[in-house]
């Protein structure tokens, strides 16, 4: 019966998908297969895109505001459209040009950067809460119901872990010299990590298409 999409679940079927593998993924809890994991759910953010809604609450003439900690890139805003769609622009109260929205990077963190920064009268026209649309990374959770990849995904979320895996073993093996195929004892060169993470990736790949 498959598992679920709790992290113990997924990282119980990744270690069984690779067998051996936990003489070098060795470290404590589980964590090189976790990490792997994670960072199969982060490119996941590409092939998957998560849209979610995001807000600040606005103060006159202030640029920058948090913006949300899962957020991988602004998709458009929201504030001000629909009055700017309803109105006319030879009306009085049209709202003309509205602040252009960037994610820069703060001292704190990711941020949401207004320019020009609102005024007081276009908050008191438009309202404190600027919402916008944004792509969200995806997360796996201890527990399945807040894994954000779905169930449909869940064997190619497994495929692509595994391609972390073999990345992670070709970074590994970057000092040792390359041997070609030249005997019974050396390896072919599409079976060494580097190969198999090409490999992989392109099964990845074709799948999500």
């Amino acid at each position: 019966m498959p598992g679920t999409m709790s992290q113990a679940d997924l990282v119980a079927d990744l270690k069984a998908s690779m067998p051996g593998s936990d003489v070098v993924f060795s470290a404590p809890a589980d964590a090189d297969y976790i990490r792997q994991l994670d960072a199969a759910a982060l490119d996941f953010s590409r092939v998957r895109p998560r849209t979610l809604v995001g807000a600040v609450t606005l103060s006159a003439d202030i640029s920058e505001y948090d913006a949300p900690g899962d957020l991988v890139r602004l998709k458009f805003p929201l504030w001000g459209i629909n009055e700017k769609r309803a109105r006319k622009p030879w009306e009085s109260n049209y709202p003309g040009r509205l602040p252009r929205a960037y994610i820069v990077q703060g001292a704190t963190g990711l941020q949401l950067s207004l320019e020009p920064a609102p005024n007081a009268a276009q908050i008191a026209d438009l309202g404190s809460s600027y919402k916008f649309y944004y792509f969200a990374a995806h997360t796996i959770d201890t527990n399945a119901t807040n894994t954000t990849i779905l169930p449909a995904d869940r064997g190619l979320l497994l495929l692509r872990a595994q391609a972390e895996a073999m990345k992670e073993l070709a970074a590994r093996n970057s000092h040792k010299p390359v041997k070609m195929r030249d005997g019974m004892n050396s390896t072919p060169r599409n079976g060494t990590p580097a190969a198999l993470y090409e490999q992989l990736m392109d099964a990845f790949e074709a799948q999500v298409r």
